[in-house]
């Protein structure tokens, strides 16, 4: 399927789900939002997405795709162990959510084909969210660079943490870095991303967002060597770049990394380690380590767990962790196997991205950005639609007088 016949309000169901992974929780506004009227807003997006989406496609067509069976799975664990309440009715609409974020992308996956669309509609949305968090930055410095995140940056329109931020900044860099690379968009443009989102992922000092970057396009990059020689080029010079500027600004470097920890602080993961500890040394019944506690606000006793699996474990149990293993196992193996390509470079960031994110953020087993960020990688390994064969019009046939037509002989 051609990604040029992609309708483009399938742009537009994208950006309704990008708007309702983006939470409710976060730093002050300069116009304090009621937390009911995000969640309002955020949870209306997702269903105008599903039903726009179901507009778009009501002959209901779409592509088979491990990744959403086992994002449907996923939710057998979440409604068994959120049925008891045990979590509260919030655990019940959690659930509700997820359902419906997975049919949305089920009624998308007929648009996905291994092209770039998704790609684009990812790398745009999240850019207008970087735009607003730049806009915040303007109006108002004390409250994007507030003390209670250490002078970080953080949503002074919007309630955006520092790793959300990072995180958003650091994939559209990716993806911008590798279309340029895969000649699919001009340096000027990219330029145009890459640059304000560069300056707004340093201001978060988001040290997992940098990494997974880094580690990311290495991946990626390193998947196209073989075959393209900008991609060889770029590779030579970031090798370089980046050893000289080890060797040149070390300290500075490392000030950055460190953020003003203590070594002690920094080594139990800025306290994440305490929580896990805990989480692990909890008493559990056999039904909850098999089906978890019920989807939450992804918390143990009122603290983040700031860790994909153990929230996973927590709330869907060792179900659902071998059921996010499983979606990676899927997106890994089918990107190993298809031939060097733009599309197989961008999935593998992607994925390489989201799998070094999970251990120190959560959201691989609720609808989040990471999921989106795995859909995109699933569009882009999707095969492409073979093309209906060109139906051959049946000769004329030719009229045969009366008289023709009997053979007897007179």
């Amino acid at each position: 399927m051609d990604a040029d016949r992609t309708p483009k309000p399938v742009g537009t169901v994208w950006g309704l789900l990008v708007l309702n992974t983006l939470g409710s929780t976060g730093a002050e506004t300069v116009v304090p939002l009621p937390r009911s009227l995000i969640q309002m807003v955020t949870m209306g997006a997702l269903v105008a997405a599903f039903s726009l989406a179901l507009v778009l496609n009501l002959r209901l067509r779409v592509r088979a795709s491990a990744f959403l069976f086992l994002l449907t799975l996923l939710l057998v664990p979440s409604v068994i162990a959120s049925a008891d309440l045990q979590s509260g009715f919030g655990a019940l609409f959690r659930c509700a959510r997820l359902a419906l974020f997975v049919g949305t992308l089920w009624l998308l996956s007929r648009w996905w084909d291994g092209g770039v669309t998704f790609v684009r509609h990812h790398i745009r949305m999240y850019f207008l969210v970087l735009c607003t968090v730049a806009a915040g930055a303007l109006v108002s410095p004390g409250a994007a660079m507030p003390d209670l995140y250490g002078g970080r940056l953080v949503g002074a329109l919007w309630p955006l943490t520092p790793p959300q931020i990072g995180q958003y900044a650091a994939v559209i860099i990716g993806l911008a870095v590798l279309l340029v690379l895969g000649g699919r968009t001009d340096r000027r443009s990219a330029a145009l991303v890459i640059v304000p989102s560069l300056v707004l992922l340093m201001l978060t000092h988001t040290r997992t967002a940098t990494l997974g970057l880094l580690v990311g396009l290495t991946l990626a990059i390193g998947s196209l060597t073989l075959t393209s020689a900008a991609a060889r080029r770029f590779f030579s010079w970031a090798v370089l770049c980046a050893a000289v500027a080890a060797v040149v600004f070390a300290s500075a470097l490392q000030e950055w990394f460190l953020r003003g920890q203590s070594e002690e602080n920094f080594s139990n993961l800025t306290g994440r380690a305490k929580v896990w500890d805990a989480l692990l040394a909890a008493p559990r019944t056999i039904g909850e380590k098999v089906f978890g506690m019920g989807l939450g606000d992804k918390s143990f006793d009122g603290l983040p767990i700031d860790n994909s699996w153990l929230a996973v474990y927590h709330e869907q149990g060792l179900i659902g962790v071998g059921l996010v293993a499983a979606v990676f196992v899927a997106l890994g193996g089918v990107a190993l196997l298809r031939p060097p390509s733009l599309s197989r470079a961008c999935a593998i960031f992607l994925i390489g991205y989201c799998a070094l994110a999970s251990y120190t953020e959560a959201g691989l087993g609720d609808a989040s950005p990471y999921l989106l960020h795995l859909a995109v990688a699933a569009s882009l390994l999707a095969q492409p639609a073979a093309a209906a064969p060109l139906s051959v019009p049946d000769p004329p046939r030719r009229r045969v007088p009366r008289w023709a037509r009997t053979s007897e002989v007179t």
